[in-house]
């Protein structure tokens, strides 16, 4: 993280909010319903596992349920019984006693080759009181793709904005890519991903790719910078880094955003340049300047 002094920035006001896109909007791809795959903190409950044995013709077996107090976890094992090698779709549904689905999550496998086994988990997180208890787990849906015809799509690939406002009364100045320190569940550093300067070595298109450029934000203006990730798993334990701590510059204060980087086990997070967002005014007016 940058070492420089936190000295007051020009604008006190400016702020970093999340935009409704990538994972949350379809104009950006990827699957809003995938859930991550590392287990919840604690100490975990084991339960029994449905009667039905949790095998399917598509070669994936349930092999444990955990009760996490309020969440839930299920271990899972994928045989690819193909001829070529495949990236899978798998759902699964957590059930209650009354047999209903009391939620739906999915999990992308990528690039599995033919005859090969890997082993997995899939995550339920919910609120206290806000759903039924949890006494089984099945797969409901399992569905391969061609490894040389899988779409970005179905490669879990992820893009979030973080959009910077000048809420201020005077020009503040950009030229650069935001800091980002990620960390887990409990606000603890997560290491072991690589962060890169660009989108393009997650996906081309994205626009998170060139150098930076300088950007001049007057009162009520806006920038925007891509992260971009792909949350597949393979082998290895898999990251999740629910929140973000972000610099806009490496003199600014940091401000904490919740953009749930579920990141597989790519250990990768591509990281766009700032540039002028210049449909913020169109699409939500200007927003009034503070002192």
């Amino acid at each position: 993280m940058p070492t420089a002094s936190r000295t007051a920035p020009t604008v006190l006001a400016a702020i970093v909010l999340l935009a409704a896109c990538g994972a949350q909007s379809a104009s950006y791809g990827g699957s809003s319903r995938s859930e991550p795959s590392r287990r919840p903190s604690g100490t975990p409950s084991a339960l029994p596992l449905p009667s039905a044995g949790g095998t399917t013709e598509d070669g994936v077996k349930i092999t444990a349920l955990y009760a996490w107090g309020v969440d839930y976890s299920a271990d899972f094992e994928l045989t690819n019984h193909r001829r070529s090698t495949a990236t899978y779709t798998l759902t699964f549904g957590f059930l209650a006693a009354s047999g209903g689905a009391v939620e739906n999550r999915e999990r992308t496998v990528e690039a599995v080759a033919p005859g090969r086994t890997v082993k997995g988990a899939v995550v339920m997180r919910q609120t206290a009181g806000s759903a039924p208890a949890v006494t089984g787990v099945a797969v409901s849906k399992v569905r391969s793709v061609p490894e040389a015809e899988v779409p970005d799509a179905a490669r879990g690939l992820r893009v979030v904005g973080l959009h910077l406002v000048n809420c201020g009364t005077r020009p503040y100045r950009l030229n650069g890519r935001p800091e980002l320190e990620l960390q887990d569940a409990d606000h603890e550093s997560v290491n072991g991903v690589r962060i890169l300067r660009g989108t393009d070595a997650i996906s081309t298109g994205l626009g998170g790719d060139g150098d930076p450029q300088p950007v001049l934000l007057g009162p009520g203006d806006a920038a925007v910078a891509v992260l971009a990730w792909r949350n597949t798993t393979q082998s290895g334990a898999a990251v999740n880094a629910p929140y973000v701590r972000v610099w806009a510059t490496p003199a600014a204060d940091p401000v904490t955003v919740v953009p749930e980087l579920d990141l597989g086990t790519t250990g990768k997070l591509g990281v766009g340049p700032w540039r002028g967002d210049a449909t913020y005014r169109a699409s939500t007016g200007t927003p009034a300047a503070r002192p």
